[in-house]
């Protein structure tokens, strides 16, 4: 018997309806065994079809689940009503204010990231990997939220599973970028093996929701790379050779 979707809940979002869920509950096999809801992984369609209808179902039963063709960009997209998955616009982050929609974002070391203000009814989530974290899809996604009423003060955000710093080695040139875009961004690396450094991808990104003026910030600290039951991992999969990796998928309606 398949086993019940675990969704993870932070406790900033309240009772905002979200979830950060990982690989279990699915019904997919082999190298991305579990709940993949990684359209272009390269995986049975119907079986990632049938784990995004249980991911949506354990997290807001009847909504419509919306996504976007993640490109790593800083692009946020407005969405008024529900598209087919082969209408996906391109962009990272995704906002709405409207009831029976259920936005997701998927990932497999970058952080997802959930943000609400319950009180004005808006909803935001983006997909904040290094290139999209740096090139400011947080703070785009924010102004949006802005744009259909939201409060920055009141907006309430949560940095899902992402790869921990801990396991996120990268080089020079990798730590150069970031000290050029600002100096202060060295509080986010740690020191390596020769040339190399160790990057706190879910604090950087947090830093960014505060700096940007966020009410409140919540970091679950889970390591998608250390946790291969319960997470999927690009980076785990890379160093392991394998050809195929999962997603996992992270959502967010309106009450």
């Amino acid at each position: 018997m398949t086993e019940p979707v675990e969704v993870i809940r932070a406790a900033a979002l309240g009772s905002v309806p979200h979830g950060f869920l990982g690989r279990r509950g699915g019904i997919s096999t082999g190298l991305v065994a579990g709940l993949n809801a990684g359209l272009g992984s390269g995986d049975d369609e119907a079986d990632v079809a049938e784990n995004r209808a249980r991911a949506a179902a354990a997290v807001l039963p009847g909504a419509a689940l919306v996504g976007v063709y993640q490109v790593h960009s800083p692009d946020c997209v407005a969405v008024d009503e529900p598209w087919a998955d082969n209408k996906r616009p391109e962009g990272d982050a995704l906002v709405t204010n409207r009831r029976g929609i259920l936005l997701g974002i998927v990932t497999a070391d970058c952080a997802p990231v959930l943000l609400a203000d319950s009180e004005a009814g808006v909803i935001g989530a983006a997909h904040a990997g290094w290139k999209g974290a740096i090139g400011g899809v947080t703070d785009n996604c924010i102004a949006a939220m802005e744009a259909l009423g939201a409060r920055r003060a009141h907006i309430a955000a949560a940095v899902g599973p992402c790869i921990a710093q801990a396991s996120y080695e990268v080089d020079d040139q990798f730590a150069a970028r970031f000290a050029d875009a600002d100096a202060a961004n060295a509080r986010f690396f740690a020191a390596g093996r020769a040339g190399h450094w160790h990057f706190d991808l879910e604090h950087y990104v947090a830093s960014r929701l505060i700096a940007a003026g966020i009410g409140q910030v919540e970091c679950l600290g889970l390591d998608t790379l250390c946790a291969p039951d319960r997470f999927y991992s690009y980076r785990r999969a890379t160093v392991a050779g394998e050809p195929a990796y999962g997603r996992q998928i992270s959502l967010i309606g309106v009450n």
